[in-house]
């Protein structure tokens, strides 16, 4: 019989049941014993309560979770719709999960594990580095610019490159098979998935930003469980995606203003980077608040020592316990243009900004007075930040940079083998080294594509490094990497590095379309690369490749193989056993 005549039977055969309802935490969450987390059930129409049915593993879903208090709203957002909330809820036995609900002759259901951490800790510190948009390209030219190549082997190695243990990692989304760096690291820092531009949340129909069924973060939890110290360092914003996810619940990561007061909240015990703006109140000029609130008071009459320059940052009393480190309104700026290009006015309104080796020594030194321990979270985020505008000079510097923190963590882990040390990204991007461009190969400088070698013409880039502190002495080589990206808006293509200032590949015409930058359009050689993702995009955007992961240390026997990004927190609360933790 043919397939068409099978067809009406087989649509009989079904069961009548309608799947109307969304439940969070949704299918296939994994859960951490004792984990607080919002329960949240949405149905497709208006419901009665008496009319609905939730059970776990059997039975009524409030005994399981510990918690009686119902919020039932029969009309969410005003919509004909019905919401049904649990807040701040918990299992308590480990094992494998089954929530059924049924409401109108619907049915849903979703499984969840949950796991209980060992009863022994491995790791008494934690020290978690995130390269942002971190690819495999980006660290081969970071080895290749900080020690240099010889006859096809590298001088020396990355420090990341000695750690021991190494695994891949997928970073999409709950609701894209792509990427963005809040809901990429919101599932390291809770152990959920969740969707693009949310932190700590999974994203429901709700309407308010900040009413969504909540996940507890990583910083939440080691200061609900434990007396451990936590630190977060960046060189972005400190509320951008990377940093908030270590205290933060919205479903907009732009939410900076409403971040800040969750950092208050948690009460990290290390707090470096930018975004001094959205901790000042609105009188003050360069404010991006739109109250009157005064973070930077509320944290010190909390206890806090505020920094805001290197100077003071390398002055602070040895006996400091709490660190507010702001070095700028924004953005911290690139090691490039800091160390390396201090002439051409980057840094101009904040010229004393430290590195972020600096910073991440500060931390251990603030963080390990702990005798019960400490986790640490530290981002080198301009990686990213110069990958999108297609800057790879920028981009790979702050690789080096990242991997000069790294060697600073291992430095303290020789001295507290206790500590398990985790370096990864949380999304890549489309960026590839194919050879080198020299400017004295034979031709006209007007046709620079023919000054890009490959295979055997490639040759070696001829950076140095004289002074021998881990950076290429200059960019501006006659013969540097050729490196390129493979999705970008329309934009000219130079060959150069970028000394004036960070790239701006595309701005928008009198259509609202992004076209190529015409400032590069007269630099000798420079080619017009006809972009290939919308109009609407303005630079490159992140990759969906696998992330590579690394660690060593007591715990890191547990990355192997392919993981998803949201079961590195399983590691990270196994290796402390969180569940024996005593407060």
């Amino acid at each position: 019989m043919k397939l068409r005549y099978l067809l009406p039977f087989m649509v009989a055969a079904l069961p009548l049941s309608v799947v109307a309802q969304s439940i969070y935490p949704i299918d296939r969450a994994t859960i951490m014993v004792d984990g607080k987390f919002d329960f949240k059930v949405e149905f497709d129409e208006i419901v009665k309560l008496e009319d609905v049915g939730i059970q776990i593993n059997g039975k009524d879903f409030k005994d399981v979770l510990g918690n009686t208090n119902v919020e039932f709203i029969e009309k969410e957002d005003g919509k004909d719709v019905s919401a049904l909330w649990l807040r701040n809820v918990s299992i308590q036995d480990a094992g494998d999960y089954k929530v059924e609900v049924k409401a109108n002759g619907k049915e849903s259901a979703v499984d969840w594990t949950i796991y209980q951490t060992p009863d022994v800790a491995k790791a008494k510190n934690v020290i978690f580095f995130l390269g942002d948009g971190l690819s495999v390209a980006h660290r081969t030219g970071a080895r290749i610019l900080s020690k240099g190549i010889t006859e096809g082997k590298a001088n020396a190695k990355l420090a990341m490159d000695s750690l021991p243990v190494t695994g891949f990692i997928g970073t999409s989304s709950t609701d894209a098979i792509t990427a963005d760096s809040a809901n990429t690291m919101s599932a390291y820092m809770t152990g959920h998935k969740s969707a693009i531009n949310a932190l700590g949340v999974y994203v429901s129909r709700s309407v308010d930003n900040l009413n969504h069924p909540k996940q507890e973060t990583l910083g939440e939890l080691i200061k609900r469980k434990t007396n451990k110290s936590v630190g977060v360092v960046t060189d972005s914003e400190i509320q951008d995606a990377t940093p908030a996810a270590v205290v933060s619940h919205t479903r907009r990561r732009a939410d900076k203003d409403k971040i800040t007061g969750m950092f208050h909240d948690v009460k990290p015990d290390v707090i470096m980077g930018g975004g001094s703006a959205y901790f000042l109140p609105q009188s003050v000029p360069g404010s991006k608040r739109k109250d009157d609130l005064n973070y930077v008071e509320m944290f010190k009459k909390d206890g806090y020592q505020l920094v805001t320059n290197n100077t003071e940052l390398t002055s602070i009393p040895k006996d400091t316990k709490q660190l507010l480190g702001l070095f700028h309104t924004g953005n911290m700026d690139t090691v490039l243009d800091r160390r390396f290009l201090t002439d051409n006015g980057v840094t101009k309104k904040f010229p004393d900004q430290p590195d972020l080796t600096t910073m991440t020594k500060t931390a251990l030194d603030v963080l390990s007075q702990n005798e019960d321990g400490f986790v640490l979270v530290v981002e080198s985020s301009l990686i990213d930040k110069a990958s999108h505008p297609l800057d790879w000079e920028r981009a790979i510097m702050g690789t080096i940079l990242l991997d000069k923190s790294i060697a600073i963590a291992q430095e303290f882990a020789e001295k507290n083998p206790d500590t398990l040390i985790i370096v990864t990204g949380d999304h890549t991007h489309g960026i590839s080294l194919i050879g080198t461009v020299d400017d004295d190969k034979p031709g006209d400088a007007n046709a620079m594509r023919e000054k890009v070698g490959v295979y055997a013409a490639a040759g070696y880039p001829n950076y140095e490094d004289k002074d021998g502190d881990g950076y290429p002495d200059k960019l501006d080589v006659s013969k540097r990497l050729a490196v390129f990206f493979n999705n970008y808006p329309d934009y000219y293509e130079t060959f150069r590095p970028k000394l004036d200032g960070q790239f701006v590949p595309a701005l928008k015409n009198e259509k609202d379309e992004y076209v190529a930058n015409e400032a590069y359009k007269d630099i000798p050689g420079a080619v017009l690369r006809t972009g290939i993702l919308p109009k609407s995009e303005s630079t490159g955007v992140h990759a969906i490749d696998d992330v590579v992961i690394q660690a060593q240390g007591p715990g890191s026997e547990e990355i192997r193989g392919y993981m998803e990004n949201s079961d590195i927190y399983k590691v990270i609360v196994d290796s402390l056993a969180i569940n024996s933790a005593k407060k």
